[in-house]
């Protein structure tokens, strides 16, 4: 059995060696040559030939589309890496552009005002639940003449006073603490009144008390310190009237301040640690 099966694994061997080798020559060949069995062998053939030519298209555009599926993942992780170097650059500019602009309008403020003037960086904010800023700290303390009670001031206007300086540092009462009381007027026509924080734990506001009932103030008038008793400059921007209380009795009005200073966003700010505390001047800005 062994020999037989030798004889037939070599007879099949040769027909698979044989067999393509007929159907190659008979392809090769010029067509106005072919015999019979040429012609019978190229009809069996071109079926087959058909499958494997679109097997073996098939198979190439799924190898091609592979490839292109890589280089498209790669050249997408590329430009990924790309945009984030780009938009990290561009934060870092806009970081920088903003920091000139701030600190540009500070100097202008210095130019403006009299006194000694202190720059301070913020360096800590104490936040409510509510992420509204109740207090700010600075980089600045009593070893920098930093005293209580005295003005601290942004480019946009005025932050608050000193409530306490050691060392290095110091902490900043602002105008919306419950604490904070200062005498401003209404920069379009003087009337005067006493600017009191809320110390609310969800908003800035604060209260324009004793406001003659007689003062007509109107909605979004510009309110600023008015530098009576020598502790704030005058003509500070403080904040502006967001809403009118106008009772049918009584000697005063009452009007809701909305503070100019962004508290979340101070980064530099101004103490004034000696001069005067007569006029200033200072446009409102955001």
């Amino acid at each position: 059995m062994s020999f037989y099966r030798r004889i037939r694994d070599a007879a099949v061997c040769v027909a698979l060696l044989a067999i393509p080798f007929f159907f190659l020559n008979t392809s090769l060949k010029n067509p106005a040559k072919t015999n019979v069995v040429d012609r019978v062998l190229l009809q069996i053939s071109a079926p087959i030939q058909y499958v494997a030519t679109q097997m073996a298209l098939g198979v190439s555009e799924i190898w091609q589309e592979y490839i292109y599926l890589v280089d498209v993942r790669d050249e997408n992780q590329r430009l990924r890496a790309e945009i984030k170097q780009l938009q990290e650059a561009r934060y870092k500019l806009s970081s920088a552009a903003a920091e000139n602009r701030r600190l540009r309008k500070l100097l202008q403020l210095r130019d403006k005002l009299e006194g000694v003037l202190l720059s301070a960086q913020v360096v800590g904010k104490e936040v409510s639940p509510f992420f509204r800023v109740m207090r700010i700290r600075l980089d600045r303390g009593d070893r920098d003449r930093v005293k209580p009670g005295m003005p601290v001031l942004s480019a946009d206007g005025l932050v608050g006073q000193i409530q306490r300086a050691w060392g290095r540092y110091s902490d900043v009462l602002l105008t919306a603490d419950k604490t904070s009381a200062i005498d401003v007027v209404v920069q379009r026509n003087g009337a005067r009144g006493i600017l009191k924080g809320t110390g609310s734990s969800h908003s800035y506001a604060c209260r324009l008390e004793y406001l003659s009932r007689e003062d007509e103030v109107k909605i979004d008038d510009l309110i600023v310190t008015s530098g009576l008793g020598q502790r704030f400059p005058a003509a500070i921007v403080v904040g502006t009237i967001s809403k009118l209380v106008k009772r049918d009795y009584g000697l005063y009005q009452e009007a809701e301040v909305n503070p100019i200073v962004h508290f979340s966003q101070l980064e530099e700010v101004l103490v004034m640690i000696a001069g005067s505390r007569g006029q200033g001047i200072l446009e409102p800005g955001r």
